[in-house]
């Protein structure tokens, strides 16, 4: 790299030096280079990071665990759609053809003052095969894991064969169901739900989940038949951290999330981008809880996607908001693509944490082993600092080797660096190498301050521009000096001119 060419290497009695220096006297250094910037014209920003408190992370925390509806039905009755009109906004993947939702999804929802988890699924077939089978196998388990049971039928299609196998499976868990007459979009259609009293469990319900007919009613039934407590969910833990699993289709994303769950908890199949929805589940592995995120396969040109795949897209997009730390998984019997690249910028521009879990290793041969070396040399230089893992979603081979990479790269991520010490390391920076001179003038670093973790985020206070390579400088030296091995690092600055004397 250029930066490398022109900046010396890390003189190790450098890290010695900052890593000794007292806390008292580190401190008392950056009071001192503080108060200097009261010369300095500063607004109310400016002092808002000055003064931005230490953060402190929360202990884990337990709570009751919510009870669990679930939403069954044959294929495009409406499932989805009314899983939007439950929860108020367009959470699940919509679109006007069977078969677009493939897993059971979770999604917390609220009524009434009350809070419980709503569960989405795949169409229910019978004697399905393939991967429709695996979609039935889904909704089957969502059904055992319920404390109630919302079973949407099409109104304007009335009891169908499928339907009846469905109210034969629905028997034989004994859960609380109520039948759902959707598509009921007006008086005339609660008429023709009357015909419903033929599969066997009791009044039909109209409502319309496109026009949101109703859905207050039937919410309010539902109330009814939930308990406060779940009866058959584990006891909710509201502290494990969130790990989205990223990468391109058919990468093994599912198949990773299997194998940590003990079970089949997402639809495999060697069709690409068979999950669309973001699917949440709380794992083990040696011995820590975690929660995973699968998600839909990122595709190569988003914005030429239509329909399901789009949204999915955006939806995969949304669960890593919401994530901690992102595991991008990459096919080591395929070479590093454009896509893989993408995938992991789009983790950094994120500012999540990174781990890189290189899948199929068990598939790896000597003569693509040295390709795959040289492409991590020349394609991942700069995610360098990110763990890597090598495993066998398959076969779980090494799979436990994730957690001390996630709580590597988690570590970092929280991280908060003392104001003295990032001084200190400034000041050894400046007398090592001073930035150069920009139009006869010398920026200096007046101060510096860490004003956020998750990522960390550093800001500079400074006379003049810095130059990108000598943030890079600083950025390489803060992750030579104190780690923060899995984490984007952030450096700001803020150019400020010496005040006015009156």
């Amino acid at each position: 790299m250029a930066d490398d060419d022109k900046y010396p290497a890390l003189d190790d009695s450098m890290v010695e030096r900052i890593q000794t220096i007292p806390d008292e006297d580190a401190e008392q250094r950056a009071r001192a280079l503080r108060a200097g910037l009261a010369d300095y014209e500063l607004d109310d920003t400016d002092l808002d990071v000055l003064d931005g408190g230490e953060w402190d992370p929360n202990a884990l925390t337990y709570a009751p665990a919510l009870p669990v509806l679930a939403i069954v039905g044959r294929p495009n009755v409406g499932k989805s759609q009314m899983v939007n009109r439950i929860l108020g906004r367009r959470e699940a993947v919509v679109e006007d053809k069977p078969g677009v939702t493939r897993d059971r999804v979770s999604y917390k929802a609220e009524w009434g003052g009350r809070r419980f988890t709503l569960v989405d699924t795949g169409g229910w077939e019978p004697g399905a095969i393939g991967i429709d089978r695996s979609v039935a196998l889904q909704a089957e388990i969502a059904v055992d894991l319920a404390d109630a049971v919302l079973f949407v039928v099409d109104v304007n299609v009335g009891a169908t064969a499928t339907d009846e196998a469905v109210v034969r499976m629905l028997r034989a868990s004994h859960k609380p169901v109520i039948l759902v007459a959707n598509k009921s979009d007006d008086a005339r259609k609660d008429l023709e739900a009357a015909a419903l009293w033929s599969l066997g469990l009791g009044e039909p319900f109209p409502a319309s989940a496109l026009h949101g007919r109703n859905v207050a009613d039937l919410l309010d039934l539902v109330m009814t038949k939930l308990p406060a407590v779940s009866t058959v969910a584990k006891e909710e833990i509201g502290g494990p951290r969130r790990v989205a699993i990223l990468g391109r289709p058919n990468v093994g994303k599912s198949s990773l999330l299997n194998k940590a769950a003990g079970e089949e908890r997402v639809v495999v199949n060697e069709l690409a981008g068979t999950t669309r929805d973001p699917v949440d589940e709380q794992v083990e592995i040696a011995g820590r809880v975690w929660t995973f995120v699968d998600t839909a396969g990122i595709r190569k040109r988003v914005h030429l996607q239509q329909g399901a795949d789009f949204y999915a897209s955006l939806r995969t997009s949304a669960a890593l908001e919401k994530a901690e730390v992102a595991v991008v998984v990459i096919d080591v019997t395929e070479q590093i693509s454009t896509q893989d690249l993408r995938i992991i910028d789009l983790v950094l521009e994120s500012g999540r944490a990174l781990v890189l879990a290189f899948n199929k290793w068990d598939l790896l041969d000597d003569d693509r082993r040295r390709y795959l070396e040289r492409e991590i040399e020349q394609d991942l230089d700069h995610v360098s600092w990110a763990p890597r893992v090598n495993i066998s979603a398959r076969t779980g081979r090494h799979l436990e080797k994730l957690v001390p990479a996630l709580e590597l790269a988690l570590d970092s991520w929280d991280t908060r660096i003392p104001t003295g010490k990032f001084n200190a390391l400034l000041a050894e920076l400046v007398a090592e190498h001073p930035h150069p001179l920009r139009s006869g003038k010398q920026p200096r670093i007046l101060f510096g301050t860490q004003a956020a973790n998750r990522p960390p985020t550093f800001v500079l206070f400074t006379t003049g521009f810095l130059d990108p390579q000598y943030r890079r400088f600083i950025t390489r030296r803060l992750r030579e000096i104190f780690g923060f091995e899995g984490t984007p690092i952030t450096v700001n600055m803020r150019v400020r001119e010496k005040r006015k004397r009156p």
